[in-house]
């Protein structure tokens, strides 16, 4: 019995100088004097951007190092956006502030991939604190080198589209906007970095890429068939298109498409329930006749007032899906 004692005591004893061990620790880490540069960093100057971090570690301390100083490019692009626009009394007011906010927001996502970490110091545990800056012309040199990228691939992919279908096309283009859909946000923040810097260019060849977009997605068209089992189910592939911004119409040519729609239902009873088991088969046929897209689908449909309840049930069950994966995959087809 007294061996157990011994023991319990030399636990409590344990723990007891663990504790003072971190208090010691916790009390050395609030006393220890920050440096300089943390309390008074450099303000950002003409030629170079200053910001301070603190986190858990280096890296931590870094990468918030950064978020603050795009933030603070935010806040001096809305303060310029502001001293260039009237302000009117009135619904112009709550516009101008819903504006400035948006720039603000798109700022933040902007990578700042040039930068210098000038002083790092660890104030002790899970402490670490950080002064970085970065150059502004070498920060707008690779704002720019990364949109001239992107713009060079854009070109690379368009003289492919020839090749494709109209669907594939239209996917690449989608991909093609999707991927400069920050580059106006890099605009406006070159444009705060390089005053003598002239981004109509650049916006220009953003509308070039849209336009490309719009005019092929509004040349293609869709029309739907289905069996008679089936036919509850054309309402929401055709909405799921429309939602797309995409064409229901009887049509020919090489942008139209034809989708058909095959169902075959098998039914049960359990515990007063109506069962439907609908297998589904899509096929996306173009305008050679041939399958450029398809799926196969497996969808239950219950319900305790009837068969026709239960067979709209599963036409529910569909529209979830598309509103859930999207329409493109649900046909089958990359959109």
């Amino acid at each position: 019995m007294s061996k157990i004692i011994y023991k319990i005591i030399m636990i409590f004893s344990l723990l007891f100088l663990s504790a003072c061990g971190i208090q010691k620790e916790i009390d050395l880490n609030q006393n220890k004097k920050l440096p300089s540069w943390y309390e008074n960093p450099p303000k950002t100057t003409i030629s170079t951007l200053y910001s301070i971090g603190e986190g858990e570690n280096r890296d931590d301390a870094i990468a918030n190092g950064l978020s603050n100083m795009i933030s603070t490019l935010s806040v001096s692009i809305s303060s310029q956006f502001n001293s260039k626009t009237v302000v009117k009394e009135g619904s112009n007011n709550s516009f101008q502030s819903t504006v400035t906010n948006d720039i603000q927001s798109d700022v933040k996502k902007i990578r700042i991939s040039n930068y210098e970490v000038q002083e790092a110091k660890k104030l002790g545990f899970r402490r670490y604190i950080v002064l970085i800056n970065s150059d502004k012309k070498k920060l707008f040199d690779s704002l720019k080198s990364e949109i001239e990228q992107k713009f060079t691939l854009i070109e690379k992919e368009k003289e492919k589209l020839n090749n494709y279908n109209a669907i594939k096309q239209l996917a690449v283009l989608k991909e093609s906007k999707n991927s400069i859909d920050n580059v106006l946000d890099n605009l406006v923040v070159m444009n705060v970095l390089n005053n003598s810097f002239n981004s109509k260019e650049y916006v220009n060849r953003v509308k070039d890429v849209s336009d490309d977009y719009e005019k092929i997605l509004s040349s293609i068209t869709f029309s739907i068939s289905s069996n008679e089992i089936a036919k509850n189910l054309e309402a929401p592939i055709s909405s799921g298109l429309s939602n797309e911004k995409l064409q229901i119409k009887n049509s020919r040519g090489k942008k139209h498409f034809h989708i058909n729609i095959f169902s075959k239902n098998n039914q049960a009873n359990s515990h007063g329930f109506i069962i439907i088991r609908s297998a589904i088969e899509i096929r996306v046929i173009d305008f050679k006749g041939s399958i450029v897209g398809s799926n196969k689908l497996n969808i239950i449909g219950r319900s305790t007032q009837g068969i026709e309840v239960a067979k709209e049930g599963v036409a529910i069950k569909l529209n979830e899906m598309i509103k859930k994966d999207g329409i493109g995959k649900v046909i089958g087809l990359e959109l």
